[in-house]
C-alpha cells in the first residue's frame, strides 16, 4: 500500500534543504573596514560564500519548512501506520517551534537591518555581537527552538522507539535511510552555522 514514487523522493526533500541552507552561510572572509567578506584568492576578488541572496534569513526559513514536507511524506508513503503516527508526531515538534525560531529572528533582523546573511556578519565586525545588541533573550529561545526542531535531546522523544518503533523512517534502509541521517546531522551542522552568523 506504498506510494512508491513518493516513497523515493521524500528522504530528498529531507536532506536537500541542509544542503542549499549552508550554501547561504559566510565561511570567513575579511570584515574589518567595511571589506564585506571580501577575499582575494590567486588575484580574484571573492566571497567565501556560495551564494548571497538579499533575503537570505527567508530562504533559511523557507529551506527549513519544506523539510518538513519530507518527514511527513515519508511517514504517510510507507502504507504503515506507525511511520504515519510517527510523521505526525515530528512534522508537529518542527512547526510547533519554527514559530518561535522566527520570532527570536526579528530581533536580529531589526538591528541589523537586512536579510542577507552576509551583510548580517559584516554588521558584528569586531565584538559588535548581536548576541549583545538584541539581549541574550533572543539568543536562548533561538538556541532552545533549534534543538527542539533539530530533535536533539532532551526534545528527543519524536521517535519514540519503545511506542513507534523508529519513527517516520521505519520502512527506510539502504541508502535511503543514511539519506534521513545525514540530514539530521547536516541540519545540526547547517544550525549552527546559523546561530553563529545570526549572533556572533
Amino acid at each position: 500500500r506504498s506510494d512508491k514514487w513518493v516513497f523515493r523522493i521524500a528522504p530528498i526533500l529531507t536532506m536537500v534543504p541542509a544542503f542549499i541552507v549552508f550554501g547561504l552561510i559566510p565561511l570567513g572572509g575579511d570584515f574589518n573596514d567595511g571589506n564585506q567578506g571580501i577575499v582575494e584568492i590567486f588575484g580574484h576578488q571573492t566571497r567565501l560564500q556560495l551564494a548571497d541572496p538579499g533575503a537570505g534569513v527567508l530562504v533559511i526559513l523557507a529551506m527549513s519548512s519544506i523539510a518538513v514536507y519530507g518527514v511527513m511524506l515519508a511517514g504517510w508513503s510507507s502504507g504503515s501506520k506507525y511511520p504515519l503516527l510517527g510523521s505526525v508526531r515530528a512534522a508537529a515538534q518542527m512547526i510547533s517551534y519554527e514559530a518561535a525560531l522566527g520570532l527570536s529572528l526579528l530581533a536580529v533582523l531589526l538591528n541589523s537591518g537586512s536579510l542577507s546573511t552576509n551583510e548580517i556578519v559584516s554588521g558584528q565586525a569586531g565584538w559588535n555581537w548581536n548576541l549583545w545588541a538584541t539581549g541574550v533573550v533572543p539568543f536562548i529561545v533561538f538556541f532552545i527552538a533549534a534543538t527542539a526542531e533539530l530533535n536533539r535531546p532532551p526534545f528527543d522523544l519524536v521517535e519514540a522507539e519503545q511506542e513507534l518503533v523508529g519513527g517516520f523512517h521505519t520502512e527506510y534502509s539502504s541508502i535511503r535511510f543514511a539519506l534521513f541521517f545525514l540530514a539530521e546531522f547536516m541540519n545540526t551542522v547547517t544550525m549552527s552555522a546559523i546561530i553563529v552568523t545570526l549572533f556572533f
